[in-house]
């Protein structure tokens, strides 16, 4: 059964709908997902079958296609948060896990291009926790 799942930006003037299932879940730690989350690596859900509707302030949208490569990244140009892109001539609609709202069930697959992995992206899960910024 397909479901729906909904998503928006930072500032909240983009909101979109999915409805679909996922085809799977990567965490990309190659140079251009590093440089465009400015963090160890991009989260981005896959879908083949999925279908995007925006439900708010598409006008907001842009998409940035990084040249020779297949790097693509669309986002809100209000706030600049990562929002859903289709890819591969519409055969593929890729979705950053951040930006859906609607919980999800899905875990990651596999982490991609681990070659790539930041320097300072390992064992992590043993850095002190907060549920908040420390005191």
């Amino acid at each position: 059964m397909e479901s729906i799942k909904n998503g928006s930006c930072l500032c909240k003037e983009v909101h979109y709908q999915l409805e679909g299932d996922f085809d799977c879940f990567y965490l990309c730690h190659c140079s251009y997902c590093q440089k465009d989350t400015g963090s160890a690596h991009s989260a981005n859900l896959f879908s083949s079958n999925s279908r995007l509707k925006w439900t708010k302030g598409e006008s907001y949208v842009r998409t940035f296609t990084l040249p020779s490569t297949r790097h693509v990244k669309s986002f809100c140009s209000k706030c600049g948060s990562a929002l859903p892109s289709i890819q591969n001539n519409g055969e593929l609609l890729v979705i950053p896990a951040g930006s859906l709202d609607t919980p999800i069930t899905i875990k990651p697959n596999a982490h991609l291009f681990t070659d790539s992995r930041a320097d300072w992206d390992n064992k992590l899960e043993a850095l002190d926790s907060f549920t908040g910024l420390p005191s």
